[in-house]
């Protein structure tokens, strides 16, 4: 079942930034690359450890734990299919942000 997320205004990103959401029992991570959201899980696939600290080069995130990199367009590890953290749809309609569930991993 897919639902949206509508990201409070104090928690929608600036240009180049990230924030942690909670949402629900989910923990995510929003960024704001060039004026292009993405959504991910806050737990590396690899074992768990969080992402939000990561080093962001464009739209790949490394991991702190072990330097695994992923893809924020679509989620994938860097040259593999293998692993892949899940990541969320971004809606924007007018001002305000949607987050789509249930659609990710």
């Amino acid at each position: 079942m897919t639902r949206r997320f509508e990201v409070p205004d104090e928690k929608i990103p600036s240009l180049g930034e990230r924030v942690f959401l909670n949402v629900g029992e989910k923990f995510l991570v929003l960024f704001n690359i060039d004026g292009q959201f993405y959504a991910i899980d806050d737990s590396c696939p690899h074992q768990g450890a969080s992402l939000f600290s990561g080093k962001l080069d464009g739209c790949t995130i490394q991991c702190c734990a072990h330097g695994l990199r992923f893809n924020l367009t679509d989620g994938y590890m860097v040259n593999s299919t293998q692993l892949k953290v899940p990541s969320y749809t971004v809606e924007t309609e007018g001002e305000q942000l949607f987050i789509r569930l249930g659609e990710g991993a």
